[in-house]
This record gives structure tokens, C-alpha cells and sequence, in this order.
């Protein structure tokens, strides 16, 4: 059989085979999330090449990201994917209009990059293959298909002198058909994904969390000075910061919910359900929070009232004794059910702080966002090390034998947080009439307490603030003073004073390795 080459006058234009790729994409993509409805959410691509994006991205980086975007980073970084996917679609099917098997073979390939991605995090098992897979395939089967119908010739009393094979009012038909039925998949997809959700949706709905056998005490009435532009002493759960890894936020259902304690020195290993954590004493506690990511001034930090099983007396049950007791492990491994790692010194865990094991967030089960069903709070370190969310596994060992996610990324091994304090008001650049001024915000050194807070203007003497009333040593407290401002540009700084006399220091520093420090400052105008 005679071969006939392809005439290229005749041969579809770049933009045809960029709209056949992109169609091609959207379809691997809706029978991707499809699948993904029946393995999990974290084996979908886009979730498994963004969550490989984020594992191997530089600290520095992630820094910036954080800084620049804030909580909307993972939001930036899916949007990032999918235009970078958007334009890798196009370029396979313009390379499919002029080689054909080579266009389809890369869109396989795509599938393939998408399918180790999802093998390589943490907990994948082979199945979490599967949906790239299933892209890769239906994206190439589309494209060739797609390809093919717009290379065949039409009858040549019908077609213009030079002109694409196939009219632009067919080649339309067919595209918006491949693309409805790409998004009936993809809807039909995140429908059953949602419905497998619903069962965690309804265990934290139907969650009744038992009263405290140690509850907090009633938080101080001077402890919100209700100075307009600082938030509120407890944070609401809505408001409360958010930065983890999770490009899909766990939705664990808390009847199949189950807790290990296992490792070094462990000589009654555990398995615990939620209701056999509900069952023990609970214990009710004001912490504050902090991001090792949080900058000089930063909203990385929020405090809130928190429930759950003290972490320590789970550990000696399991028969876990600290180092300075003999014990043979120096650090606890909490592990999330994303695979996530978190090392935390089991010194610290069992110094008798109210280490928790937590279930409950100002008084409601805690969000999804934030741990649900069980979560770990540290008080006194920063939250990389201390604060794993969607807990499912504590293992003890040593930090010279297991370093956990952040430590393997350039991040301190342990991590107390340091002395910080904030100007939340006035902002930086405001614009002020002369006269009194409230200048108020918050400093926190948690497990240590705050005991004095100065600032001062334009580099003059150092004046003392008025506290709030302290909450314990593992909160926050806000503070004002009253500023006589007068007309002109002015720097205002503030420093704090920790409750064992320690005066946090000017040096400034960035958050790499162990946390930020430095004196928060803004620059105000004042005009008569």
C-alpha cells in the first residue's frame, strides 16, 4: 500500500492543535478526578504533582511564598499547576497535528510525570498511580481521536483550495462535545469524592465533646483591652492562621479514626480510638500558637482554648520515660495521616506542661483545617515542631536516627519559640491627626510569660505599656500606650520582656533555621 503524505497547506493550523491538546488535558483531568473518587483525594494530579512541587521547592522559597501570598499560597501554587499543565496540553497537541503518535506519546508521558509524582508522597500506595494514569491514557485516546477528525481530508469539491481538512463549524461541534463530556465526568467525580467525605462531615457533626475533668479557668476580664485594631484575646477558629503542606485538607472520619504509640523505649504499645481518648481525662488549656514562619510583626500567630488528653500521661502509660529519667528516646514523632512528620523533644512533652493530644477548639470539635479529630499542642514551641494536625501515629526515637519533614529541609531540630511583639495599631503608613494615640498590640513568649512591654518613638527613652491581664504563661497578652503624637514622620518601635527577665533582642533575623527575631516597627505620618 502506497503511503500518501500529508499535504502541509492542507494541514491544520498551531492554534487547532493547541484547542484539540487543551480539550485533551480537560479530559484526562475530569476522568483523573474521576478515579481519584475511588483511591483518595491526595492521588489526584493536580494534588499529587502540587504536593511534590511543595516537598521539593527550597525553604527560602516557601518562605516567600508564605510572605507573598499568606494563607492563598497553596491556592497560588494550584493555579500554578494548571496553567504550566495548560500550556504543556497545548504544545502536545500542536505537536500532534504535525506528528501525531509523537503529541499522543507525550500526553502519556505527562501522565506518567503525574503518576510518580503521586507515588512519591508520603504513605502512596500503588493505587494513588492510578488516576494519572487514567489521565494520561483518556488524555492521549482524546487527543488522537480529536487529531485524527481534523486531519481527515473532506470530499474535494467541498473544500476551499488550501484549507484546513475539516470546516471550523464541525471541528467546533466536536471540540464543545469532548469538553461537555469532560465535565459531566469531572463533575460526576467531585460529587462522589464528596460523598465519600460525607461520612467525616457527619462523625464531627454528631461529635459530643465531654466536659473538662480539668477545666481552664475563666479567661481575666482585663485580658482584651478592646483597643479598636487589635483582634480579639481568642481567636475564633475561623480567623485562626493556617500553614501546613495540605493542598487538600484531610477530612478524617472519626469512627475509623485510630492513634499508634510505638518506638524506642515504648513497653506498652497503644492503639487508642476516639472514644477511647474522649473516655480519658480531658483537660481544658489557653495556648497560643506561633508559625516558625511568622516574621518580625507577622499574623502567623493566634491564641485559642484548646481540649484534650495530656499528651505526657498518655506517654508513661505507654511506659515512656524522658532521658533525664533513662528514658531511651529523645524525640516523639507525630505522624499525619498525609504523612506529614513532626519531631518534638519528649523532654519537653513531659516537663509537666499541658501538652495536649487536642479535640476540641473554643469550645467545638476542632475544624478540619485545623486537625480534626485529633491534633497535637505544644505550648512554648513553634508549631513545625510541636503541632501535628490529623494525627494517626506517635513513635518515639532519636533525633540522630529520624529527622522529621522540616528538619530534612533546612529547618532547626528543636525549636522553643522566641520573645515576640507586634504593633497591630496604628499600620504602617498610617496617616494621624496630632494628639493622643492608642498604640497597642500583642507579645508572646509562650511557657515563659510576658512581664513587661516598652516602645518608643523616633528612637527616644523606652516607655512602659499597660498589659492586659495575663492568661497564664502559654498566651498572649496585649498591651497599649498612649502616644502624644505630634506633626511630622515617626518610627514607633516595640519590645517585649519575658517572665524570667530576658529582653527580646534587637538583633534581626529571618525565620531560617529556629524562628524570627527583632523589634517590630512601623513608620507613621501625622498631619496637623
Amino acid at each position: 500500500m502506497t503511503r500518501v503524505r500529508e499535504d502541509p497547506a492542507h494541514r491544520p493550523p498551531a492554534w487547532a492543535g493547541a484547542l484539540c491538546g487543551g480539550a485533551a488535558g480537560f479530559a484526562g483531568l475530569a476522568a483523573a478526578t474521576l478515579a481519584a473518587a475511588f483511591v483518595r483525594p491526595e492521588a489526584a494530579p493536580l494534588t499529587a504533582v502540587g504536593g511534590a512541587v511543595v516537598d521539593r521547592t527550597p525553604a527560602a522559597v516557601k518562605e516567600w511564598a508564605v510572605r507573598s501570598f499568606g494563607t492563598s499560597d497553596k491556592l497560588v501554587l494550584a493555579l500554578g499547576v494548571v496553567a504550566v499543565l495548560a500550556v504543556l496540553c497545548a504544545a502536545t497537541g500542536v505537536l500532534a497535528v504535525r506528528h501525531l503518535r509523537a503529541g499522543c506519546a507525550l500526553a502519556a508521558a505527562v501522565g506518567l510525570l503525574g503518576a510518580a509524582a503521586a507515588l512519591g508522597r508520603p504513605e502512596a500506595g500503588w493505587r494513588d498511580a492510578l488516576p494519572s494514569l487514567v489521565a494520561g491514557a483518556v488524555a492521549a485516546s482524546v487527543l488522537y481521536l480529536l487529531v485524527t477528525a481534523l486531519r481527515r481530508p473532506r470530499p474535494a469539491a467541498g473544500r476551499p483550495g488550501g484549507a484546513w481538512p475539516m470546516d471550523r463549524r464541525g471541528f467546533g461541534r466536536l471540540l464543545a462535545a469532548t469538553v461537555a463530556a469532560s465535565a459531566v465526568a469531572g463533575y460526576a467525580g467531585r460529587r462522589l469524592g464528596a460523598h465519600g467525605s460525607a461520612g467525616a462531615t457527619a462523625s464531627r457533626a454528631d461529635l459530643v465533646l465531654p466536659p473538662p475533668a480539668v477545666p481552664a479557668p475563666p479567661v481575666p476580664a482585663g485580658a482584651d483591652l478592646e483597643v479598636p485594631g487589635v483582634g480579639p484575646f481568642v481567636t475564633p477558629a475561623a480567623e485562626f492562621y493556617r500553614v501546613d503542606t495540605a493542598l487538600v485538607v484531610p477530612r478524617v472520619d472519626a469512627e475509623s479514626w485510630r492513634l499508634t504509640v510505638h518506638g524506642d523505649g515504648v513497653s506498652r504499645p497503644l492503639t487508642l480510638t476516639l472514644a477511647d481518648l474522649l473516655a480519658r481525662p480531658l483537660t481544658e488549656h489557653d495556648i497560643t500558637l506561633c508559625c516558625v514562619s511568622n516574621e518580625v510583626g507577622g499574623p502567623y500567630v493566634g491564641n485559642a482554648r484548646w481540649l484534650g488528653a495530656r499528651l505526657a500521661d498518655l506517654l508513661r502509660e505507654a511506659g515512656v520515660r524522658p532521658p533525664s529519667q533513662g528514658g531511651p528516646a529523645d524525640q516523639l514523632v507525630a505522624r499525619s495521616v498525609d504523612g506529614m512528620t513532626i519531631g518534638t523533644p519528649v523532654e519537653t512533652v513531659m516537663d509537666g506542661r499541658d501538652a495536649l493530644l487536642a479535640v476540641g477548639m473554643n469550645g467545638e470539635p476542632l475544624p478540619f483545617a485545623h486537625g480534626f479529630p485529633v491534633r497535637m499542642v505544644v505550648p512554648g514551641l513553634y508549631g513545625y515542631v510541636s503541632a501535628c494536625k490529623w494525627l494517626t501515629e506517635l513513635r518515639l526515637t532519636t533525633f540522630a536516627a529520624y529527622d522529621a519533614y522540616w528538619v530534612r529541609r533546612s529547618w532547626a531540630q528543636q525549636a522553643p519559640v522566641k520573645t515576640q511583639s507586634r504593633i497591630d495599631t496604628p499600620r504602617p503608613f498610617s496617616k494621624l491627626a496630632p494628639g493622643p494615640v492608642a498604640v497597642a498590640g500583642v507579645a508572646w513568649a509562650q511557657h515563659r510569660g510576658i512581664s513587661r512591654v516598652e516602645v518608643r518613638a523616633d528612637g527616644g527613652p523606652w516607655r512602659e505599656a499597660r498589659l492586659g491581664d495575663a492568661d497564664g504563661n502559654d498566651t498572649w497578652r496585649q498591651w497599649v500606650w498612649p502616644w502624644e503624637a505630634a506633626p511630622g514622620e515617626h518610627t514607633l518601635e516595640v519590645r517585649a520582656t519575658d517572665g524570667r527577665g530576658d529582653v527580646q533582642t534587637q538583633e534581626r533575623r529571618g525565620t531560617l533555621p529556629d524562628g524570627a527575631t527583632g523589634w517590630h516597627s512601623v513608620t507613621v505620618s501625622v498631619h496637623a
